[in-house]
Formats: structure tokens, C-alpha cells, sequence
């Protein structure tokens, strides 16, 4: 059974009343998540859920053909298998882990027995899917309307908003498989960041130089998402 420090490393465990940490936290596991594992395909009924603390999960969907686009990230923010709690029990999306690092996982049954019986377990949760939808809402409006270097501008401030560090392992093709776009169209953007004294990229790696610069650079759907998600998800107070 993990202590209430771990637990602090994902922010949904860490906002709980001792009491509802106290009922979770002997059925939590801690599990590696590397570098692109498939968390969950589409339509797979989902038998645990995952509170990541140092590891990003990217929920895509994939179309017929293989092509695929990110619609949201999820981090030490949030948990991983919303359907569950929410009536589906699936998802048309496949999750795959964009950053390797750790997560707790509980049983399906045992979160769902939480929410149903209400309290500040269910409103929390509630509260959690209202901030993922605006993110799942505003990605789609960027990938419409702004450019390839402000979607990468906010994918990378988004990521660094869930890590230690500011320092990201990513390849070339994973990047481009979350904005939806040619690796050759990240390879430009990224380059343009880099000549701009933002990141360093290369071989798989990207290490943010000048936060304050990205953020000056990237569109409004960045200050939405983390708008709204400050708004939702604060601290104990508002549970």
C-alpha cells in the first residue's frame, strides 16, 4: 500500500479527504508506463484505471486508415479511463504513453463503487471530466485554426505542466502522430522554436530553454485548457 507522500504525486490522489484516501489507497498499485505502450485500444472495455504522477498518457483517435490525432493529454493532473465512471465502460480512443515514467492503477470495480457512492470522490471526478472535455474541445479548435508551431507550442507547454523536468523524450513520428501532421511539418516547427532560442531538439529529445518565450508564441488554447483546469481542479477546499 503506497503512503500518502506517493500519493501526492498525481494531483486527483493528493486533493482527497483523508477518509477517501484511506478506502483507495490499499487497492492502489504503483506501474511502470514506458515510452509507447498502449495503455488501452479503442473499444476495449477498460478493467483498471491509472493515476499517472510522473508519466503523460496522449489519447488519440485513429482512423480507418491508420492516420491518427491527438485530442488530449493526460498527466499527473488527471487519471486515465474515464469511460468507466461515466456509463461507457469504452472509448473509440486508444491511449498510448508520450512520456515514460510512473502510475498508480486501480481496479475498474473499485473506482466505480467510489462513484456511485457519491461524496467528494464522484464530484471530484465530475470536476476532473468537465476540465478534460474543454482540453478534448480546444485541441480540436487548434488543430483547425492555428499553425503547426503553435500546436507544438502548446503540446509542449501542456507536457511540461505535467513533468518534473523540462525535458521531454519524444521521437519524430510520435510527435507527429499526436498533432495529426507530416514528421517533416514537426521537423519545421521545431526548428523554428529551436532558431528562436526556445528548445533544444534533437534525436528524439527536447529540452525547453525559455518557457516565458513559448508562451508569449503560443495561440489562446493553451491559457484556455490550463484556465479552466486551475478553475476546476485548485486545491482540498474546493472538493
Amino acid at each position: 500500500m503506497p503512503n500518502d507522500s506517493l500519493l501526492d504525486g498525481n494531483h486527483l490522489l493528493s486533493v482527497l479527504p483523508e477518509a477517501e484516501r484511506r478506502r483507495l489507497a490499499p487497492h492502489l498499485s504503483q506501474v511502470d508506463m514506458p515510452l509507447g505502450q498502449v495503455v488501452y485500444e479503442s473499444g476495449d472495455r477498460q478493467r483498471v484505471v491509472y493515476f499517472p504522477t510522473t508519466s503523460i498518457v496522449s489519447l488519440l483517435y485513429v482512423m480507418e486508415d491508420g492516420a491518427s490525432a491527438e485530442i488530449a493529454i493526460v498527466g499527473n493532473e488527471g487519471l486515465i479511463g474515464i469511460a468507466l465512471f461515466m456509463g461507457g465502460e469504452t472509448t473509440p480512443s486508444r491511449a498510448i504513453v508520450q512520456s515514460a515514467g510512473a502510475a498508480f492503477q486501480l481496479d475498474a470495480q473499485i473506482l466505480k463503487q467510489e462513484f456511485i457512492r457519491g461524496g467528494p470522490v464522484q464530484r471530484l471526478l465530475l470536476r476532473y471530466t468537465q476540465a478534460l472535455i474543454t482540453q478534448m474541445a480546444q485541441t480540436a479548435v487548434c488543430n483547425r485554426h492555428h499553425s503547426i508551431d503553435q500546436q507544438l507550442c502548446r503540446w509542449l507547454l501542456l507536457s511540461m505542466d505535467r513533468l518534473p523536468s523540462n525535458e521531454l523524450k519524444m521521437t519524430q513520428e510520435l510527435i507527429a502522430n499526436m498533432l495529426g501532421v507530416r514528421r517533416s511539418g514537426v521537423t519545421e516547427a521545431a526548428l523554428k522554436l529551436q532558431d528562436a532560442g526556445l528548445i533544444r531538439y534533437g534525436h528524439g529529445h527536447i529540452q525547453v530553454l525559455d518557457r516565458p518565450g513559448l508562451e508569449k508564441r503560443v495561440c489562446e488554447c493553451y491559457r484556455v485548457v490550463k484556465r479552466e483546469f486551475d478553475r476546476l481542479l485548485p486545491d482540498l477546499k474546493a472538493i
